[in-house]
């Protein structure tokens, strides 16, 4: 089946190959629905059943009519992140060009493929996914627990993957370039609800461009396998340890710059003062004699200092967002 999109490359006779990998665990009330609403453009659907306890796959294989659904089954469950690059893998063997992941819980709009990829398609995009805070009426559609989640992880995220310029990161509505996907190391990324986000820093160490696509999410009477209370702990230590995975690779590893004098200096500089000055105060505390005022600006000073070093180095990160798409380079 060819793509009913229409690409530059098209006008020389190649159609793109489009590939939507769905992760199926608990969603039989509604990936048919899902499936129904794919549309012509995709060429192959991979249904992930990630080891789940009600047979999706099963009756995925039973029930669906539809000749470009391939079921593939995990004996044991992997998360979202791995049926997910069970799914990638299928796509880059089967030759796909492009590939899609949409969640099977009926929560992502199938229609709204032809706009996820096309930034893509484009050519000014690697990889592509949803954002659901972009328009005022879809945050005040979004369930309360999910907003206050997404907001902090959302902040996290930019300092963690160094994409400042997008939001909603645990939006799974995402799109990728096959020759992007490629380079990836999928067996490193993680399996499970840290997939989004770990995805964006592995895109982040290889310079691919990333963009946002606003979206609309389908809040019906689907259950969620997500429980913010019990992975916002790990989702924060996963994202600090990424977080210096980044740097330590982009400013010190990869490339040594001003930005890299500038964290080490404000961090070294902030660090004493706040130690000193801690001491100082305690040592004040203990023998009831003030501090005298060079004490105080010995203290001060190193962090003012500092804060002013990190913010030029957080500056430079900011502005240092990768611009030309990867897939045009390799």
């Amino acid at each position: 089946m060819e793509s009913s999109i229409k690409t530059p490359t098209e006008t020389a006779g190649t159609p793109v190959r489009i590939a939507v990998v769905i992760p199926c665990y608990r969603v039989i009330p509604s990936v048919m629905d899902v499936l129904r609403r794919i549309g012509p453009e995709v060429e192959r659907i991979y249904c992930i059943d990630d080891a789940c306890p009600e047979g999706s796959g099963r009756y995925i294989q039973e029930h669906c009519r539809d000749g470009r659904v391939q079921v593939v089954w995990h004996e044991q469950n992997q998360g979202v992140g791995g049926a997910t690059v069970t799914g990638f893998k299928l796509a880059l063997k089967d030759g796909a060009a492009l590939v899609v992941k949409i969640d099977g819980d009926g929560q992502m709009d199938p229609a709204l493929l032809p706009r996820i990829i096309n930034p893509i398609l484009a050519g000014r995009a690697d990889y592509c996914k949803g954002n659901r805070f972009f328009n005022m009426e879809s945050v005040q559609s979004m369930p309360s627990v999910r907003l206050a989640g997404n907001a902090v992880l959302s902040f996290v995220t930019k300092l963690s993957s160094g994409y400042w310029n997008i939001f909603d990161p645990t939006n799974g509505y995402v799109a990728i370039h096959a020759r992007v996907l490629a380079e990836l190391p999928l067996d490193k990324i993680h399996r499970r609800y840290f997939f989004e986000s770990d995805m964006l820093l592995r895109l982040n160490t290889v310079a691919a461009v990333v963009e946002d696509v606003p979206m609309t999410a389908l809040y019906g009477m689907e259950r969620s396998n997500l429980r913010i209370r019990t992975i916002i702990g790990p989702f924060l230590v996963n994202h600090l340890i990424n977080s210096i995975k980044r740097i330590a690779y982009n400013h010190f590893l990869r490339n040594f710059s001003a930005a890299s004098v500038e964290l080490t200096l404000g961090t070294a500089s902030l660090l004493f003062g706040l130690i000193f000055g801690a001491i100082r105060w305690a040592d004040s505390i203990t023998t009831g004699e003030p501090v005298t005022a060079g004490t105080v600006m010995l203290a001060a000073l190193p962090v003012i200092l500092g804060i002013q070093f990190l913010l030029s180095f957080l500056n430079y990160d900011v502005r240092n967002v990768p611009q030309i798409p990867l897939h045009k380079r390799l």
